[in-house]
């Protein structure tokens, strides 16, 4: 039975679920989605800290202060960040201190050593400061319990930050997948060698393990395999169960030495079939019996790549806990040069972008054409690197005129 893209894509996302949960270190949780809410173990900030170098002071104590009657005060103490054990500032005095050092029991605010004369025994101050000026107190970004931190949150930079503000050096994970990467074949050698006629380098393992690595997950590339069902069958065997995801490319048609299809169709949660795609049309998808998901896709670089961007990109985001969307996201864009589209499959074109939007357009948008002169040659692997984005054309649609407004998939742009 014959799917169409979108079909295909809802069945593999209505399929994956995330991966459980797992505790690992903080340094090694930047990108991954948080399972679980994070609170803060204490308040934000600790104590109250001083948010300038310069003087801690009792402000009642400086009324009239100003660059023309600087008041003269006794230095009492000194404090560094990291402090730990401080005594109560002593009236009529004042303690120097560092910016994020603890505030001393009794001061109510900091003047700048910009404002002073940078004494250490004694300081001339020049400004008359209300209280809580530059003072940073207990609690003014959060309370002890606070949410830091939202379950479903894609982990950057600043949310790792705000964790370990708060507490943490652990924090609960969907783990990043691990993906095989299978490319099947007997013509497959590996680039750098020398082809004899009729073999060609194995480009689909390494483009499919960097595509892995740009969704987010681990790849691990087996490389090429022949075409030889108890080979890939015990590949498929050592591989099983030691991995999250296994993506196989070529051996999933109708040919007589199409491997993959031949080892996985028994298996009973396995789907193969085509979908009314250009390129791509041979898929399959399934599990295997010990829960290993298992993409198989063509053979061809161009339809593994448009394959992979379609289904199985949102699948290994799923799988790692991101969201999902069952439709494709686009965007709008305009054709610059228009291009030919097979009726009844919908066409996923490598396209460039030739240039912005202008002001005379009243649709914004941006304008593509083909990545190759030849068209959408599912072999076109050399051009393809040229392609900025993959443009989505209806399957009633047959020809695409320059002016046409398309649209383009959102996150190919490479």
């Amino acid at each position: 039975m014959t799917r169409t893209a979108a079909e295909h894509r809802r069945h593999i996302l209505a399929t994956v679920t995330p991966l459980p949960p797992a505790t690992v270190d903080l340094a090694a949780t930047g990108g991954l989605v948080l399972a679980g809410d994070v609170r803060s173990t204490t308040a934000i900030p600790l104590f109250d800290n001083s948010a300038m170098d310069g003087y801690a002071v009792r402000a009642a104590e400086l009324t009239g202060a100003d660059e023309h009657a600087p008041v003269a005060m006794p230095v009492s103490a000194d404090i560094p960040a990291g402090a730990t054990r401080i005594d109560p500032l002593a009236p009529g005095t004042v303690a120097r201190i560092m910016t994020g050092a603890p505030l001393p029991e009794g001061a109510d605010a900091i003047v700048p050593v910009e404002r002073s004369d940078g004494g250490t025994e004694q300081v001339h101050l020049t400004l008359a400061p209300e209280v809580g000026r530059h003072v940073r107190r207990a609690g003014d970004d959060l309370a002890a319990g606070d949410l830091v931190l939202a379950a479903g949150t894609t982990l950057g930079a600043r949310h790792v930050a705000a964790a370990a503000a708060a507490g943490h050096g652990r924090l609960t994970v969907h783990p990043r997948p691990r993906v095989a990467v299978i490319s099947s074949g007997t013509e497959l050698i590996a680039p750098g060698t020398t082809p004899e006629h009729g073999q060609i380098p194995d480009s689909n393992s390494y483009l499919l393990a960097e595509l892995v690595r740009q969704a987010g997950a681990d790849p691990i590339r087996i490389g090429a395999v022949p075409d030889d069902e108890a080979t890939f069958a015990r590949i498929l065997a050592e591989t099983s169960g030691q991995v999250d995801a296994i993506i196989c490319s070529g051996g999933v048609s109708v040919g007589a030495y199409d491997v993959v299809k031949a080892v996985l169709a028994p298996e009973p949660a396995m789907w193969f079939g085509p979908v009314a795609m250009q390129p791509g049309k041979p898929q399959g998808f399934g599990r295997l019996g010990d829960g290993t998901l298992v993409f198989t896709l063509p053979g061809n670089p161009v339809s593994v790549y448009v394959s992979f961007e379609v289904f199985v990109a949102p699948a290994l985001r799923a799988l790692a806990g991101h969201a999902a969307s069952p439709e494709i996201p686009v965007t709008a864009a305009r054709a610059w040069q228009g291009w030919s589209s097979p009726a009844g499959r919908e066409q996923f074109m490598p396209v460039r972008i030739v240039t912005a939007a202008t002001e005379s357009d009243p649709v914004e948008v941006v304008r593509v054409q083909p990545a190759s002169a030849r068209g959408s040659g599912s072999h076109l692997v050399g051009t393809l690197a040229s392609a900025d984005a993959l443009a989505r054309v209806p399957a009633e649609v047959t020809e695409v005129r320059p002016g046409d407004l398309i649209d383009l998939l959102e996150g190919t742009e490479r």
